[in-house]
């Protein structure tokens, strides 16, 4: 299944991040060894290699570049916008570093700083933001000028919403606007709330922009861009909310609920240390402090229990993209995508026949998807780890298509999903940037 974030950045693939074709077509050592880097997802090294190359050349604006874009991954935001701010004084007319500095600013909460920094640029035909970067929105963000997005009001520094249910997915109640409770999916490969399309409609939601979203199997629908005033979750509110606006309802048999209303993405998890807790059938949102997110899994090995933490980097506005690995091929990074159903894994078709997968035709049948029904195809990886944590007989799904494979200029070997991280407690450190995963340990 997928949201509309991830969907969206499938319009357009783009073979790598901006200037590293300058850099081949140079045919110097030193820039292309930091592209390759880059390339392989060796981000810290392909920074160190950028900087070196600042040093001996302030100007050299291909550098300038990708240094913000490796400090945008890693999710510094100071330096992003340090970086982006360089690149945009030695080409002032570039689109690339305006609308990764908004990207930045956009995740610093500074909404107002997001939309003068996309100043003369062509949002609707400019290709980043087409393909990496749709939430950037420039009348949706002013619509929040003298307001903090994201505001958390309520009690405590923590709230524990116990979860309706966890398979297929986890489903959560809410509250949008002061409305009656609705049913919402937690799904990481969404980026902002997503509201269906007919639910927004009842509400009033005010509506921006929309934009062409593409799904699984290369399938295209409409998504709108709006925003809500509050949305109510356990015993907190958060107000001034961006949201996406979808058909979603027509899900809700697949889901085994009711009615489905909404999507929970990563960008509102982003405002927390959340940990989605699938053996308890537990969202737990903390506020975020300093001190917080090291308290969480300090201990690797206690109580019974196993505890792994994986670093990953923000690609795009909303991937979480990790090390892992499928069979017994090299290291790869995948993207962690808790909404992908049925499934524990879905792998690019290369990865597939690279690690000898076999594809189960004779037990394909039909599914349903964002924009459509869909042809599915299972198989089994024998053996699919993220970070030190590792899977047996994981399965997966073959269902056309994997867009993002090269989207970021990095290689990504396919999404991790649902049927992988349902055994574990899954932490999400946004100011440490790394996933933590926790589950009792076998035998234990």
């Amino acid at each position: 299944m997928r949201s509309y974030g991830a969907c969206l950045a499938a319009l357009m693939l783009v073979a790598a991040p901006p200037g590293l074709a300058q850099e081949a077509a140079r045919g110097t050592a030193a820039p292309a060894s930091a592209g390759q880097l880059f390339q392989a997802g060796q981000f810290e090294q392909a920074g160190a290699r950028y900087a070196r190359i600042v040093t001996g050349d302030p100007g050299d604006y291909t550098a300038v570049l990708n240094l913000g874009r490796v400090a945008l991954l890693a999710n510094r935001l100071d330096d992003a916008e340090t970086w982006f701010g360089k690149a945009i004084a030695l080409r002032p007319h570039a689109a690339e570093p305006k609308v990764m500095r908004a990207a930045a600013y956009y995740r610093s909460y500074e909404f107002e700083k997001a939309a003068a920094a996309l100043e003369g640029v062509d949002l609707a035909h400019d290709r980043l933001v087409i393909a990496q970067y749709p939430t950037l929105d420039v009348a949706q963000l002013r619509s929040f000028r003298g307001q903090t997005p994201y505001e958390v009001q309520g009690a405590g520094q923590s709230i524990n919403v116990k979860l309706l249910r966890t398979d297929p997915l986890p489903l959560v109640s809410v509250r949008v606007n002061g409305g009656a409770p609705v049913t919402f999916f937690i799904d990481t490969g969404g980026s902002e709330i997503v509201l269906d399309t007919a639910f927004a409609r009842e509400l009033g939601v005010p509506q921006f922009g929309a934009v062409t979203g593409t799904f699984s199997g290369g399938q295209h629908a409409e998504v709108k861009q709006g925003r809500i005033d509050a949305l109510a979750i356990g015993g907190w509110t958060v107000r001034n909310l961006p949201v996406a606006m979808m058909p979603l309802r027509q899900l809700s048999k697949g889901l085994e609920a009711t009615r489905i209303d909404g999507i929970v993405g990563t960008t509102f998890l982003y405002h927390f240390l959340a940990t989605l807790d699938y053996p308890a059938g537990t969202l737990i949102l903390r506020r975020k402090a300093p001190a917080s997110p090291r308290q969480v899994g300090a201990a690797p090995d206690h109580d019974g229990k196993t505890t792994v933490a994986v670093p990953f980097w923000i690609a795009g506005d909303h991937f979480m993209v990790g090390w892992g690995q499928v069979e017994t091929l090299p290291p790869t990074l995948l993207f962690v995508d808790t909404g992908l159903t049925g499934a524990g894994v879905k792998l690019a078709e290369s990865v597939i026949h690279r690690a000898g997968i076999t594809l189960e035709e004779d037990k394909a049948e039909a599914g349903a998807g964002g924009a459509g029904n869909l042809r599915i195809v299972p198989y089994t990886v024998r053996r699919l780890s993220f970070g030190e944590a590792s899977e047996q007989n994981v399965p997966g799904l073959y269902d056309g298509p994997f867009p993002w494979e090269t989207l970021f200029g990095f290689h990504l070997a396919g999404m991790v999903g649902h049927d992988f991280f349902k055994r574990y407690a899954v932490t999400f450190d946004f100011q440490n940037m790394r996933i933590i995963l926790t589950r009792p340990r076998r035998g234990g």
